[in-house]
């Protein structure tokens, strides 16, 4: 009887059937029944009920009189006074105006025609409620750029950053390219200015030692933020003539281009970066040089297991990671007492992320975000 009288839970239900459904519950408690098993199985609470019965006592007729019930409303706008609501937000003196201004105005000429909500009411059924004016409206905020490195030379991240000179105003564009899987740098150049054509070449220059070619089965991958010489079609074309792919950050949002930025805090907060600003571009070369050689080769990488980027890039560090487990373990056997757990896990980290998936997602192969 509740599904018949009712339509189910969470549905308004029309005062024929609440009157309906009062009036069976009364002859079940006149018969004995208590309020509470009568009400279950009409299929309502007794909150509801106390609350149908105040309704009917209140009006007569037991309409529901909640937020969101269909009603007739004996003092809404008519249909004239809608139009008029409408003629009015879409004159030129208010057309770029929300209705809490335009009530405002209208009342200082002595006017009232509805209040702010029936304006946002009457705009909203005619689709009409948007910024008003030139403002643009608010834009989908874009994809989350997720690279996926197996292996190295399948993503690699650049940027530029400042190195100070001698001449106040005046910089140096320290250029670099970083291998996302081992870290390496393979790629540098200190300019005078921030030039596309100039990221074109390096990026050439990378692709070729490394011997990146178009035939690769899986394309190279360049990452990079929104700067001027990154999105610049002089690269642009490049990069398609190399059969490399464009990624991007973000607008605004660092961490999507987190291995750059690391690498440029590593360099700038090195014990030997010179306190004082570089001279020329040679002294800036000259330090940019003896960095890379030991970032490359003589820096451990905590990301990596403490090895080198270039003893991973080149495959090395496998064998390495296995000689210390090696080595930890014998230690162990040898005063067992001093290991309350396992021995240190030297495992190399097999896959790279820029921005991993979320745990319930598919860590499949990388999904990008790239410029069109």
């Amino acid at each position: 009887m509740g599904g018949l009288l009712l339509g189910g839970r969470g549905r308004l239900t029309c005062a024929a059937h609440r009157r309906k459904a009062i009036e069976l519950i009364g002859e079940a408690h006149a018969a004995g029944a208590g309020l509470v098993r009568a009400c279950g199985e009409i299929g309502i609470c007794l909150r509801t009920l106390k609350r149908w019965r105040k309704a009917l006592i209140g009006d007569g007729g037991g309409h529901d009189r909640r937020k969101g019930s269909h009603r007739l409303v004996s003092h809404k706008l008519s249909e004239e006074e809608r139009q008029r609501i409408l003629l009015t937000c879409n004159q030129a003196e208010y057309a770029s105006l929300p209705p809490g201004q335009i009530v405002p105005a209208l009342a200082d000429q002595g006017l009232y025609i509805g209040s702010e909500s029936s304006f946002y009411r009457v705009l909203h059924a005619h689709g009409q409620v948007h910024r008003r004016g030139r403002a643009r409206p608010p834009q989908e905020p874009r994809p989350v750029p997720r690279l996926r490195a197996a292996g190295p030379n399948e993503v690699w991240s650049w940027d530029i950053t400042y190195l100070p000179t001698t001449v106040r105003g005046i910089w140096l564009y320290l250029y670099l390219v970083i291998d996302v899987w081992s870290r390496k740098v393979v790629a540098w150049d200190v300019a005078e200015r921030e030039d596309p054509a100039i990221a074109a070449d390096l990026v050439s220059r990378a692709c070729l030692r490394e011997r990146i070619s178009k035939r690769r089965r899986q394309p190279l991958i360049l990452h990079a933020d929104n700067g001027n010489a990154m999105r610049a079609s002089t690269l642009e074309s490049r990069l398609e003539e190399l059969g490399v792919l464009r990624s991007f950050s973000r607008p605004r949002v660092s961490n999507d281009n987190p291995y750059s930025e690391s690498l440029f805090r590593t360099a700038k907060y090195r014990p030997d970066y010179p306190r004082r600003p570089f001279a020329s571009k040679d002294e800036a070369c000259q330090w940019v040089a003896s960095f890379v050689d030991w970032y490359n080769h003589r820096h451990r990488h905590s990301g990596i297991k403490f090895v080198t980027p270039q003893q991973r890039h080149s495959g090395q560090a496998i064998e390495i990671c296995r000689h210390r487990a090696v080595v930890y373990e014998q230690a162990r056997k040898r005063n067992p007492r001093r290991w309350s757990r396992s021995t240190r896990c030297w495992r190399q980290p097999e896959v790279v992320w820029i921005n991993p998936p979320p745990i319930e997602l598919d860590p499949s192969p990388a999904t990008l975000w790239m410029a069109a």
